[in-house]
C-alpha cells in the first residue's frame, strides 16, 4: 500500500466517523484536523469518490509567471544549434526578437530542460594566463589559419584553409579561404587584410607556422608593419583568434554543406559581415565589433 492509498483510507475513516457521530466539530477535535479540511474532503468525496481524496499539489503545473513556451523554444534552439551561453542568448533575443529577459531566467530554462551543460567536446580546457585588451584599433592584429575538411561531391575529402585576422581592440575580423597552406597565400591574405580593415595596422602577431616564416615576415615588415611571433607552445597568447575559430565551427561550419569553392567563399563573406556588423560579442557586452569600433574612433 503506497502513501496515497493510506491517506485515502485515513480520510474515509474520518468521514465515516463523522457520519456515525453526527457531529463534525467533535470529529475534527478527535482527529486533530480543521473543519475547512473536513468539508473540502467531504465535498471532493461527494463529487469524485475516492479519487477526490488523493492529495494533489496546491500549485498549478504551469506557473502564471513562467516564460511562454514559444520563447522557451527560441532559447532552447539557440542553445542546441549554436551552443550559446545564457548571456549570449539574452543578447540574441533582445537584438533579433525584441525579447528582454535575464540570464538567470535563461539558465533556469536550460536547467529545467536538462541543457545547462554543453555536450562533451564543446568545452575547451582553460589555460590560466593573464588577459589583456588593446584600446587602439590596429595596434595588435592576431592572425592564424583554421584547417577545414569537407566531403566532396564524390565523397572524397576536400581540404581547405581559412586564414583569419582579428583586431585585438575591436574584434573586427577578415576571413579568406585558400586551397593551399603556403607563405604565398599568407602574403596575399595580409594584403587583403590591409585593404579590408578601416584603420592602420601597427603590428601583426602570428604563431611559428611555416606559412608565417621569412618571406611572409619581411613582406609585412616592408609594409611598415611590425611582425611578432608568439612564444612556442602558447596558443593562448593568440587567444582571440583561436576563440573566434571556435565560433566559426559552432555557428558557421557545422551548419554548412560544402557545394564547391565559389559557394563556400560567398557564404564565408556573408558570415564575416554578420560577425562584424550584427553578431553580439561577449567582449563588448552584447555590442558588435563595428559598434565597438565606432565608439573607439
Amino acid at each position: 500500500m503506497n502513501k496515497d492509498q493510506r491517506e485515502v483510507l485515513r480520510k474515509l475513516r474520518i468521514l465515516r466517523y463523522a457520519d456515525e457521530m453526527g457531529h463534525v466539530a467533535k470529529t475534527c477535535r478527535f482527529f486533530g484536523i480543521g473543519r475547512t479540511s473536513f468539508y473540502r474532503w467531504r465535498d471532493a468525496y461527494a463529487k469524485r469518490g475516492e479519487d477526490g481524496l488523493i492529495n494533489r499539489p496546491s500549485i498549478p503545473k504551469q506557473h502564471y509567471n513562467r516564460t511562454p513556451v514559444e520563447i522557451e523554444e527560441k532559447v532552447l534552439h539557440l542553445r542546441r544549434k549554436y551552443h550559446l551561453g545564457p548571456i549570449r542568448i539574452v543578447w540574441y533575443l533582445e537584438r533579433y526578437h525584441d525579447i528582454k529577459m535575464s540570464d538567470s531566467t535563461v539558465s533556469r530554462i536550460l536547467k529545467r530542460n536538462c541543457m545547462n551543460r554543453l555536450p562533451r567536446g564543446t568545452r575547451i580546457r582553460k589555460v590560466h594566463t593573464k588577459r589583456y585588451n588593446k584600446q587602439v584599433p590596429g595596434h595588435h592584429i592576431q592572425m592564424d589559419v583554421k584547417f577545414l575538411t569537407f566531403k566532396g561531391k564524390q565523397g572524397e575529402k576536400v581540404r581547405r584553409f581559412q586564414y583569419t585576422a582579428i583586431d585585438d581592440a575591436t574584434r573586427v575580423r577578415a576571413l579568406k579561404v585558400y586551397e593551399k597552406h603556403t607563405q604565398a597565400n599568407a602574403i596575399d591574405f595580409v594584403d587583403h587584410v590591409i585593404e579590408k580593415f578601416p584603420f592602420r595596422i601597427k603590428e601583426i602577431r602570428t604563431d611559428n607556422g611555416h606559412e608565417f616564416q621569412a618571406k611572409f615576415h619581411w613582406h609585412v615588415e616592408d609594409l611598415g608593419i611590425r611582425h611578432a611571433y608568439i612564444k612556442r607552445g602558447t596558443p593562448q597568447l593568440n587567444g582571440k583568434v583561436e576563440r573566434s575559430h571556435r565560433s566559426d565551427g559552432q555557428e558557421f561550419y557545422q551548419l554548412l554543406s560544402y557545394k564547391g569553392d565559389v559557394d563556400l567563399e560567398a557564404k564565408l563573406e556573408e558570415w564575416e559581415r554578420f560577425y562584424n556588423f550584427h553578431r553580439p560579442h561577449g567582449a563588448h557586452n552584447g555590442k558588435t565589433p563595428y559598434e565597438a569600433l565606432r565608439e573607439k574612433l
